[in-house]
């Protein structure tokens, strides 16, 4: 009785991981299906069909034609590399202070950080914008990374991370002689490598699907990214969904790339913990 019931738990299970798996990948495996259907396929067609009539890669090739792909892919990873060094700096040297050192008004700080999560990104934009511009860095690829190089969610990921270090191994390091800074670098900096591969991805994810900030920020074509890049292949009169969902697919195909060169040191980071064996 009780392996009938956990087998009909195994059954709902992965039902439910199924469903979820279809829910949230259908979108991108339809576009990368309207992404090789050619000019024969009926894109308005009842019921759709997933699978292209009349495959092709000219879809892709067009993109690159009418767009210049590579130097938006440039622009964008320029601001995803300050933005991923940025986070990783700031995010460990203040996860550190507030996780293993002692100062007044720690919990005002944490506090802030907490309430800062609350309020919406799009309500400080015009703050923001006004900053950039009187800092001389409209349409510059700096003054669209700066916002971003600070982020309240990845600190907090920092401090939880220092906190799992067992205070034994510190407190040998403080014994030993070791200062403030070389307790940070040589002690707990390499125990949260896993938080800087999550934090980093998450930055590069961030910044490569950035859309709105880019479009107030840049005016001048050449500095556009690749996501704002992109939107100049549906215009107000011409739009061809085929070229569209290739060019959703070119953007996607770096996120992809960067995940799966980085996932594993996210796990092992995460599974060893704060102890090196």
């Amino acid at each position: 009785m009780t392996s009938k019931h956990i087998t009909v738990g195994k059954v709902v299970k992965y039902a439910v991981l199924v469903l979820l798996f279809l829910f949230l990948a259908c979108p991108l495996l339809w576009q990368i299906s309207l992404a090789f259907k050619g000019p024969k396929d009926d894109m308005y067609a009842v019921p759709p069909y997933f699978w292209p009539r009349d495959p092709t890669v000219s879809n892709f090739s067009g993109v690159f034609r009418r767009l210049p792909i590579v130097g938006y892919a440039l622009n964008t990873l320029v601001v995803a590399a300050i933005n991923i060094v940025g986070n990783v700096i700031s995010g460990t040297m203040a996860g550190y202070a507030i996780a293993l050192l002692k100062f007044k008004g720690k919990r005002i700080v944490v506090g802030i950080l907490f309430l800062s999560m609350l309020i919406p990104g799009e309500t400080v934009m015009i703050t923001q914008f006004l900053i950039i511009r009187s800092l001389n860095l409209q349409n510059n690829l700096i003054g669209v990374a700066l916002p971003g190089i600070v982020s309240a969610m990845n600190i907090l990921l920092f401090v939880n991370a220092f906190r799992a270090i067992p205070r034994d191994l510190i407190e040998a390091a403080e014994m030993d002689g070791a200062s403030v800074w070389q307790r940070f670098t040589m002690i707990c900096a390499p125990q949260v490598k896993g938080t800087m591969a999550l934090v980093a991805i998450f930055s590069f994810m961030g910044s490569w699907n950035d859309f709105l900030w880019p479009l107030i920020v840049l005016t001048d074509d050449s500095h556009y990214t690749l996501t704002l890049g992109m939107s100049r292949l549906q215009g107000t009169f011409v739009s061809d969904p085929r070229l569209v969902a290739a060019g959703t697919v070119i953007a996607l195909v770096p996120i992809l790339i960067f995940f799966f060169v980085f996932q594993r040191y996210i796990f092992h980071g995460l599974e060893v913990g704060g102890v090196k064996e």
